[in-house]
Parts: structure tokens; sequence; C-alpha cells
């Protein structure tokens, strides 16, 4: 008999016959989830009416905070205390009206042996949907089980009848019908081009900057060392201290010649003098600061892309990173020299930047900027969170939209472009976009995941439509009118066929002058991938 004292573990709770039990996932910014709980209460009202009207009882796992003023589970310590309450084997529901931090509940929901259904409600008032992608992505990566469903108040039959589905079964399948894995390709120059890419990448290597990873618990936006070495791609690991400390280093006249570059080029800044809610020319200055130390450390390490979190972190220290995110990933840019002024930087080219240090629009970007060039067309490169969508005549419209890292190039130029204070829930320090509508014209869209332990990537086309001024004004009112906004029509790729495969919040575009171009650029893009050993299926209408 041991002489130690041995830990005493509490007996599981048990699950109540005909129950479901429900988490919300929040943010960890407390502004954010104090907004965000009406929404979440109306969302969860609605639901359980949905679940109560077939047959089923709702025990909500964890309670409203008075002192904090929601009912969020609000940090990864939080979460693995409300999952001891959770019968291990109960139907789960995680609810999500807004962006939510996924490592808050991953914890829990390894664990948990019971069927799993995330649901989000169809609006695009708050990122619940970015919210809920970026959860199923998350738990695809870590090989948990689970279903999804989304519905604007879950009274249509389409939602009902995939409630009922899932509360009878343990699980929700949606159609995907429009994924097919890569075939044989054919030996041609496109091909060709593709594969000397990859054994160039493979065998020069390229280095991707990450400014501490993890970014707002998005797990499967950690791409492990073992995944992508192979691939040609490694990790300088960089601390955004030392992101701020070179910001220090740059003088205001440095950061003042940024602005008058922009201010040439035609880009508007819409300023005021109220540090709490307007955009102050004292956070510009802290911004362009942030592009020069950008790309003065890139310089140091020899690096290929980079990543800047932001948050958590530097929203409390400095005004936004996304001004000048969306400054390194375009061509034509204000021009950055070395400490001792002898030579400009990435001249005449982009710095890739994968926002919110999601790893796998890293690869993406790598390769969709070394494919661009080789074809002697514009490589500026983005993400955007697939936010929503409505139908405007015939064709459903996505609403893409991020917090400002997009490329001038995809506004239709600086002069198409503009910088609003971001939303004081979000950016307490402020700072602006790069913000505008993106153009009309073809573009090709991907994402790079992980998925049963190794590297995927689907492949599509999508055209980019112009929307009445009224229209785009609607949806920027509806989403965020800070943002920079693209109005996506996926070619043969519905709206409920992208929510149930897409494995991430984040989906990377890059524009193609016409159809034809983007179908050769999907062709090198497919084999570049495949010969790198990523595993390639293609989505909706491709021409290969």
């Amino acid at each position: 008999m041991t002489r130690y004292p041995l830990p005493v573990l509490a007996e599981p709770p048990v699950a109540a016959p005909g129950t479901v039990y429900t988490v919300a996932s929040g943010d960890l910014r407390p502004r954010a989830n104090v907004t965000c709980w009406p929404t979440q209460q109306q969302l969860e009202a609605d639901l359980t009416t949905a679940v109560n009207a077939l047959g089923w009882k709702v025990e909500r796992g964890h309670a409203f905070d008075p002192d904090k003023g929601h009912g969020f589970i609000d940090s990864q310590r939080a979460g693995i205390e409300v999952f001891k309450s959770i019968p291990v084997d109960a139907p789960l529901i995680v609810v999500e009206a807004v962006w939510q931090y996924s490592h808050h509940v991953l914890a829990g929901l390894r664990s948990h042996r019971g069927p799993i259904l995330i649901v989000a409600n169809w609006s695009g008032e708050f990122p619940g949907l970015v919210g809920l992608l970026n959860l199923t992505a998350s738990l695809t990566k870590a090989g948990v089980r689970h279903s999804a469903l989304w519905s604007r108040d879950f009274t249509d039959d389409w939602a009902v009848n995939g409630l009922r589905t899932w509360l009878e079964t343990g699980e929700l399948r949606h159609d995907t019908s429009h994924v097919r894995d890569l075939s044989t390709l054919p030996d041609d120059p496109e091909v060709e081009l593709g594969r000397a890419l990859a054994a160039q990448l493979a065998r020069e290597k390229a280095i991707i900057g990450v400014f501490d990873e993890g970014c707002m618990g998005m797990y499967n936006a950690i791409f492990d060392d073992e995944l992508i070495n192979p691939l040609g791609i490694y990790k300088e690991r960089l601390s955004q201290s030392a992101l701020v400390a070179e910001m220090a280093r740059v003088s205001d006249e440095e950061a003042h010649a940024v602005r008058r570059w922009l201010d040439e080029a035609g880009m508007t800044f819409h300023t005021g003098t109220d540090e709490a809610t307007e955009l102050t020319d004292a956070q510009l200055t802290s911004q362009f600061k942030m592009y020069i130390a950008a790309l003065r450390i890139a310089d140091d390490f020899g690096l290929d892309a980079v990543g800047i979190q932001y948050q958590q972190g530097l929203k409390d220290t400095v005004p936004a990173s996304d001004l000048a995110e969306g400054l390194l990933n375009n061509v034509q840019r204000p021009p950055v020299r070395s400490r001792d002024g002898s030579r400009e930087l990435y001249a005449g080219a982009p710095l890739p930047h994968f926002n919110e240090v999601d790893e796998g629009v890293a690869v993406d970007s790598l390769v969709t900027n070394r494919i661009w060039t080789a074809m002697g067309l514009d490589p500026a490169t983005t993400l955007h969170d697939i936010r929503w969508g409505e139908t405007y005549g015939d064709d459903f419209v996505w609403a893409f939209e991020i917090s400002g890292s997009v490329p001038a190039s995809h506004n239709g130029g600086y002069d198409k472009s503009y910088s609003m204070r971001q939303p004081p829930m979000f950016f307490p320090l402020g700072g602006g976009t790069l913000s505008g509508v993106s153009k009309p014209g073809e573009i090709v869209w991907s994402r790079v995941f992980i998925m049963d332990g190794g590297l995927h990537v689907d492949l599509g086309r999508a055209t980019v439509v112009e929307l009445p001024e009224e229209e785009t004004r609607r949806r920027l009112e509806a989403t965020n009118p800070q943002w920079p906004i693209m109005h996506a029509v996926l070619h043969g790729v519905g709206r409920d066929q992208l929510m149930a495969r897409h494995k991430a919040n984040h989906v990377n575009v890059a524009y193609a002058p016409d159809a034809e171009t983007a179908d050769r650029t999907l062709r090198v893009k497919a084999a570049m991938f495949a010969e790198l050993g990523v595993q390639v299926h293609l989505c909706g209408d491709v021409n290969l």
C-alpha cells in the first residue's frame, strides 16, 4: 500500500436522458464578449426552441457571469473547468454566434466521447460563421469526430432536418460532391513549370518568419515542422517584442516618408483626433514604423514570407498591424531601405504576409508568389475570412472579408483604397486598415490544411463581381464597414458545400487577368503541390 496521498477523482457526471448539453466558446477580449453577448443569446434561444420542438431538452454547460457581463468560455482554463461538469458521453452542441478562440474548448472536445455538433447563425453581424469554420478545422486537425450546421434562426426545413438527423444518429453529413482528387496531369508547359518550381523550393528551401505562433486560438493554423520541412519550408521563430523594439529604432521622418508616398499614390485616410474612436496621425505613424521594422527584420533573417500575430499581445502595445500587412503584400509599395540606407529592401516585389500567422496561408502564399512571378503575373496575394453571403440576382455572392491585409492592387490601386480606424472592441489602440472593394475579375482560391495527419490543399475558381454601391454598402454595414470586402461567386461550389468542406476560417486568393490564364495557373499550382507531396483536391468547375 502506498504511503503517498493519491489524488481522488470526482465521479464523472451522468448524462440526463433526452438531454443535449451546450457550450459557447468566446473571445479572449472582454469587450468583444460583452458586445456580442446579446446576439449569442438570441442564437441559443432559437436553437433551444428547435431542439425542444424535436422532443429534446437543452442544458447549458456553464452559466452567465454577471461580473463579466457575458456567458462565454473565455479562456482555456475556463473551458477545462466547464467540461468537468459535462457528461463525457452526452450529445454536445457548441453554439457560436461570434468569433471564438478554439483552444478554449479544444481540451474538452478532444476527450469528449459523445456526438459533437458545431452550430452558427447565418449572419454577418459578428464572425460566428468564421468561428465555426476555425473550430471545425481545428477539430479536423486534431482528429476529433464532429458535425456542423448553420442557419439564420433554425426554423428552416434544411436546418431542422439536419438537427433531427444529428439528434437521432449522432452524425450529420453534407454534400461534398464538388470535391475530387487530382488525377493524372498532362505533360504540358504548365505542369513542367509546377514541377520545376517544386524542385527548386525543396532543394533551395525557404524561410517563413513567424512572429509568435498560435494567434487567437487557431490550432488549425499551426503547421508542424515535420509537415512543412519536407516541402523545403522552414520557420524562423520570432518574438513580437522584437518587432516593437525595432519599431522604436525607426525615425519619425522615415514613417512620414511612407505616409507621403501613400498620399501621392492617392490613398485616402479617414482621420480624426479622438484616439479612442478615430484613426489619428499618431496611430498611422506607428503603423508605418511597423511596416519598416517588419521589412528590416525580414531582411536580417532572409525571410521569404512573414506573419505577424498581433492578437494577442500587440493589441495592448501598438496600433493594428493590418495596414503594414497590406502594404507588404503589394508589388508597388513605399520603398524601405536598410538601416544604413545602402539598399532598398525587397525592391519591386511583395514580401508575402500571412495574416494572423496562419501557416496554411504561409505555405499557399509562398507557392502562389513563385508561380505568379514565374508566369509574369501580379503575385500580390492575400487571405480573407469566409465571412457570410447572400443571393444577389441569380448568384450566391460571398462576402469575403479580412481586417485589412489586402494588397492595394486587389482594390484596383491605392487611389481606390482607403484606411479607417479598426473597431475598438477588437483593436483598443486603433490603427487603420488597408481597405477597399476588390476589383471585378477572375481569381484562384485555395486552402492548405491538415487532415489525417498530412497536408492537403483544396483548389478552386471564382469570379469577383461588381455589385451596386448600395448593395456593397449594405453588406459592409451588415459586417464590418472598416474592412476590405470581396464579392465572390464560386464556380461550381454551393454555399453549404463550401461550409461543409472548408477546413479553415481563411481562404487564400490571387487574381488572374482572364479565365484561361486562371486555369493555367491552377494547373501549375496543382502540379507544384502534387510534386511536393501535398494531397491535391479540385473543387467545383476547375479545368485542368
